[in-house]
């Protein structure tokens, strides 16, 4: 080997089967901030759910990308990594970082396109595959294994000792890291008297609008005046409490809908007082992330990621199957808050110069358990 070859940086493909925003700017992250790494990228659009984790593999065939060698694959969740390493033999000794956004044990059981055990079987046979499997929070690992133990329960016969074991101790949790930009340099006074209440997260029933809508009507009743700004991603369909939200509470409303340019977002976050979740799944969130090292005071259920960086006294109890009375539970929660003085708790684990150390660190050790094996 000549001395040139000895030092070249590894080589790294990355495979990104549904690359959704989150999933987009947690690899340009990567590649960007670990430049000791040289960086390829396969992508897919994030559409056709369930056409894309069961046939990313398939469609991937032809890729001139995967006729080439690699010193590392790191494919997301998304991945049918077992696949694409069947029909592609000179990967399957390559070792390979599993990086879970979200697992499909997790779901709610509600959602009709999550019916299927298909899903499930992609996420647990690609992290078998793995070398080394990553999770953006705790939450969402114990959930997976939990997953995983509970699929094992209901198939018939010939489950292979260890499985479970073996899945645990290839398993950590290195988060989805929040940029250092967004971290504030000083502290923000709280409008307690009419605080600006955020809600940044996507327009769908698993994030809880109907339970917003709930604790906005709380707050409204019990004479809290506050200023509104409900904002994320949107879809055609969507669910019917966004409009009785806008409707009850137009006069306060401060922005509304999906901001495109991220410098006003960011402005966004910068002017509310409080962030709010009243999600039912969420496997990390990094919206709340985001506004908590903004300056936000958070407000969040006891329950999911939450309790893994909120301050217990920021969440709410959790009453997933009474969103009447969690949304109860909510506003006290929230006018305690306000007559507390509480400060914003800076999530200074999840800044980003800190984990893509940690990063980089999960890429050679498995780098180098490989060379060892």
């Amino acid at each position: 080997m000549s001395d040139s070859t000895a030092h070249r940086k590894p080589r790294i493909l990355v495979l990104s089967a549904y690359d959704a925003g989150s999933h987009r700017r947690w690899r340009e992250q990567l590649i960007t901030g670990l430049e000791s790494f040289e960086w390829h990228s396969l992508v897919l659009p994030p559409r056709y759910f369930r056409w894309r984790i069961r046939g990313n593999a398939l469609s991937w065939l032809n890729e001139p990308l995967l006729q080439q060698h690699w010193d590392l694959l790191v494919a997301t969740s998304m991945v049918d990594l077992a696949s694409l390493r069947g029909f592609h033999a000179h990967l399957a000794s390559t070792p390979a970082i599993l990086y879970m956004h979200e697992n499909q044990f997790a779901y709610p059981e509600s959602q009709g396109q999550h019916a299927s055990v298909d899903p499930q079987v992609v996420n647990l046979f690609s992290a078998i595959a793995a070398t080394t499997v990553l999770f953006n929070s705790d939450w969402n690992r114990r959930s997976f294994l939990a997953g995983v133990q509970g699929l094992f329960r209901k198939l018939p016969d010939e489950i292979p000792a260890g499985v479970y074991e073996q899945l645990a101790s290839k398993s950590s949790v290195v988060p989805v890291p929040v940029e250092d930009r967004l971290f504030m340099t000083e502290r923000r006074a709280l409008n307690s008297a009419c605080p600006h209440l955020l809600w940044n997260h996507r327009w769908e029933y698993d994030k809880g609008p109907d339970r917003l809508l709930m604790l906005l009507d709380e707050l409204a009743a019990h004479g809290q005046d506050f200023r509104l700004s409900v904002v994320g991603e949107q879809f055609r369909q969507q669910p019917d409490e966004f409009k009785a939200i806008l409707e009850r509470h137009r006069h306060r409303v401060v922005h509304w809908g999906f901001l495109p340019d991220r410098g006003e977002y960011d402005r966004l976050l910068q002017d509310a007082d409080v962030v709010l979740s009243t999600a039912v799944h969420d496997f990390q969130g990094l919206s709340m992330l985001e506004a908590m090292a903004s300056g936000c005071l958070a407000l969040a259920p006891g329950r999911l990621a939450y309790p893994e960086y909120v301050p217990q006294g920021q969440l709410y109890p959790s009453a997933p199957d009474r969103p009447d009375e969690e949304s109860r539970g909510a506003a006290r929660c929230l006018r305690t808050l306000l007559g507390s003085g509480s400060a914003a708790a800076v999530p200074e684990k999840w800044r980003m110069s800190r984990l893509l150390t940690t990063y980089e660190k999960a890429i050679n050790t498995t780098l180098e358990k490989h060379r060892v094996s």
